[in-house]
């Protein structure tokens, strides 16, 4: 091609594609819609989506896409303002109001793999041994990670009739661990724990306010009273929060006439004041309140109460920060939305949540990075919101509970030996085998102090010692010490929950070994 020829394609090709420019300038300019700059009646977002429907080129799934842009436009505002599709809003109603039959665990899919965030207390799944954190792999013979299974057909295998099984393999540090689970009937109870820890202390461990909260701990309450109790700790570990009305009703049974207990606010709703009304049956009942950094949302409202009319002492580590008042508001298709409208602020004015921050999702693991969980020093306390208790004593804002008294996480007792053994799972697996083994002594055993006789007649060190040893993993001559009092208690916690005890004896067992436990008691001791 000589240099005119080129020329002339050249020109040719400019003069087409400025055409073809001008023509999609044109086009775009033809077809501006009216906006008026108004955003308050969501006109533009409508404006858009009609736009698309009409002319995008192929066919579009209205409902992917309508939920798609729901859950984008809720991404702006605070981070517990959540959509819910109907299998995850009724995965959360049931976790709070009912029963359902399965294997009794709650899980997230961040990445294409299911990860166990909790395990329902003395379901199916802790007994067999699943913990939180474990990568479930496959269910039964079906691979459900990495292949984008969709989350209620995880749901769907895992759920099934109570008494039929279910093998669901996870990861766990590296190692591939099979499970055999009989799925059953999961009860939502919310009491976990309540018996005597000595003549006149009673212990009761809530892990949520569920709708039978306050019906469950007048319950337990009752019994305990009626065996002498004089002081209560009441274990608010890991609560993860639920019902308010619940959570109110629980602080009423110590409070005096009038001590006011919490109010909500919000631009569209007004201040509203919660206060007890004097008919509590524990008014002179001693009160320790144990959290920590799990403790959320309504357990953050009970320790507040307490902490602020200078009722009882808050022992543990500083708690979640989650204090949004969140209404409901479900659609007939089963889907439903948890928006947030108020916030809860403490009797003496401080705001139970935690700022809303870039690594906010982050929190927990930034706390553990700063050094928070094991010096009380380390921990952040925004002294410019600094608040007044009932008796003077000062106390500060900023989100959370900050305890009256810190009780460090205690990471001393992860000897090697320890980290194999839980990198392979082989206390609750030992555990299941010995309840195979003793199913029918174990079953009969409704006393504590003839659990411990038993526990101590099979020889339960010698067999797991000898069951570690064919899995690879040896206990050295300066391990066996440690072994003796941290990994001891809790192979009789383990098995002791197979007896008819179940719960109460796991925890009874490890009060031994629980740090916060100890400093409450000793406190107890002090007053």
């Amino acid at each position: 091609m000589n240099n005119r020829s080129y020329t002339a394609l050249t020109a040719f090709l400019g003069v087409v594609l400025g055409v073809l420019a001008t023509l999609v300038v044109v086009r775009i300019t033809d077809s501006r819609k009216k906006f008026d700059g108004d955003y308050n009646r969501w006109r533009k977002l409508n404006l858009i989506l009609q736009e698309v429907e009409k002319n995008y080129v192929d066919t579009i799934d209205m409902k992917a896409m309508t939920d798609a842009a729901v859950v984008a436009a809720l991404s702006e505002l605070d981070p517990h303002t959540v959509y819910l599709p109907p299998v995850a809003l009724e995965a959360s109603e049931t976790e709070l109001a009912g029963n359902f039959e399965g294997i009794g665990i709650q899980f997230n899919v961040p990445n294409d793999t299911a990860i166990v965030l909790s395990v329902i207390p003395g379901g199916p799944s802790e007994k067999a041994g699943l913990m939180q954190g474990d990568r479930i792999l496959k269910v039964d013979t079906a691979v459900i990670a990495g292949n984008k299974t969709p989350q209620d057909s995880m749901v769907t295998r895992m759920k099934g009739p109570a008494g039929s099984k279910v093998t669901v393999t996870v990861k766990r540090d590296g190692t591939d661990i099979p499970f055999e689970i009989t799925r059953g009937k999961i009860p939502v109870h919310c009491i976990d724990a309540a018996f005597m820890v000595d003549d006149t202390t009673g212990y009761i461990r809530l892990s949520k306010f569920t709708r039978t909260t306050y019906f469950e701990f007048s319950s337990a309450a009752d019994k305990l009273m009626k065996s002498g109790m004089k002081r209560l700790l009441f274990d608010l570990r890991d609560n993860t929060g639920g019902y308010f009305d619940q959570a109110f009703l629980v602080c009423n049974e110590f409070l005096e006439e009038g001590d006011p207990i919490v109010y909500m606010e919000g631009l569209h709703r007004p201040r509203q004041d919660f206060k007890a009304d004097g008919k509590g049956k524990l008014k002179n009942i001693r009160l320790e309140v144990l959290i920590n950094e799990s403790s959320a949302s309504s357990s953050e409202i009970f320790a507040g109460a307490v902490q602020d009319n200078d009722r009882g002492l808050i022992i543990g580590r500083r708690s979640f920060g989650k204090g949004l008042v969140q209404e409901p508001v479900n659609f007939t298709d089963g889907s439903g939305l948890r928006l947030t409208v108020s916030r809860f602020y403490t009797p003496s004015g401080r705001c139970i949540q935690k700022p809303y921050s870039d690594d906010y999702a982050y929190d927990i693991y930034e706390r553990y990075a700063h050094g928070e969980m094991t010096v009380a020093d380390s921990m952040k306390v925004d002294r410019s919101q600094e608040y007044f208790t009932r008796d003077g004593r000062v106390v500060y804002g900023g989100g959370g509970i900050i305890p009256d008294v810190f009780v460090p996480m205690d990471t001393t007792k992860a000897s090697d030996f320890f980290i194999q053994a839980n990198k392979k799972a082989l206390q609750v697996r030992f555990a299941s085998a010995m309840a195979d083994r003793y199913r029918k002594t174990l079953s009969s055993i409704d006393d504590f102090q003839s659990l411990e006789r038993y526990l101590e007649a099979i020889a339960l060190k010698d067999k797991f010692l000898d069951y570690a040893r064919k899995e690879g993993v040896v206990l050295k001559p300066s391990e066996e010490a440690d072994f003796d009092t941290y990994m001891m208690p809790q192979l009789r916690a383990l098995v002791g929950r197979y007896s008819r005890l179940e719960d109460e004896a796991f925890y009874r067992f490890y009060l031994e070994i629980d740090e916060t436990i100890r400093t409450a008691l000793e406190v107890n001791a002090g007053l």
